[in-house]
């Protein structure tokens, strides 16, 4: 049983609803819950968070339903994501929507290369060079699923090296995207006339050229003529 609460102090009920779903992410977002794990039963949350069984009830309902939480009958409830963004973004890659995905991806990347170029740190530039060179070793070890991790790195090591936390966070929310547009570009073998050089866009961004970063991230994801 929750504990007691002066009524005069509690708040309406569609905002305790909304504490509760803050208090339930801000765990998940912690690491005390990892993906995968299994969150508390409903009358172990009640007792934690100090608020009723409905309550509890509608927070996870609303987690659940932001693709965050998922019920498994008779096992429990489980963490699937911590991003509430990911799983809408995930559900809406479809093959006709490719063009989509890439258009959101350029007006992303483009950006984060300009201000990667202006912000950019010596550790950033270090990440960025290893990124480059797991990228290259990926592609000459021919594997296809290894290239498209690698590739997605040096991407968000870009992004990352713009400082923009909330362009960062929201291009966390494509990473599926990202990696299903890249797979695609590859097909089912590592093709020598696929391979994209990501190498000047390093040294754009080294170099401090906005201009020249921007225009390097937009190269590779420019439609193909006639698209």
């Amino acid at each position: 049983m929750p504990p007691s609460v002066d009524s005069a102090t509690v708040p309406p009920r569609g905002r305790r609803v909304q504490q509760t779903i803050a208090s339930l992410r801000e765990r998940i977002l912690r690491g005390d819950w990892p993906v995968g794990d299994r969150i508390p039963t409903e009358p172990q949350l009640v007792a934690t968070l100090g608020v009723g069984r409905n309550t509890v009830r509608e927070a996870v309902r609303a987690l659940v339903h932001a693709g965050v939480l998922q019920c498994r009958q008779g096992s429990g409830t489980y963490v699937v994501s911590t991003d509430e963004l990911a799983p809408v973004v995930a559900r809406r890659i479809t093959d006709d929507r490719t063009a989509e995905v890439v258009e959101v991806r350029r007006a992303f990347e483009v950006e984060a290369a300009r201000l990667a170029a202006l912000r950019r740190t010596p550790a950033d530039l270090a990440a960025l060079d290893d990124a480059l060179a797991a990228r290259e070793a990926a592609w000459r070890g021919g594997r296809v699923a290894d290239f498209v991790e690698a590739d997605a790195a040096l991407h968000t090591a870009v992004v990352a090296a713009a400082h923009n936390g909330m362009l960062a966070e929201l291009y966390a929310s494509v990473g599926t995207a990202l990696r299903s547009t890249i797979a695609r570009t590859m097909g089912d073998e590592l093709l020598p006339e696929r391979y994209v050089d990501h190498g000047r866009l390093v040294e754009a961004i080294r170099a401090g050229d906005p201009a020249r970063a921007a225009r390097e991230a937009g190269a590779f994801l420019e439609p193909a003529p006639g698209a």
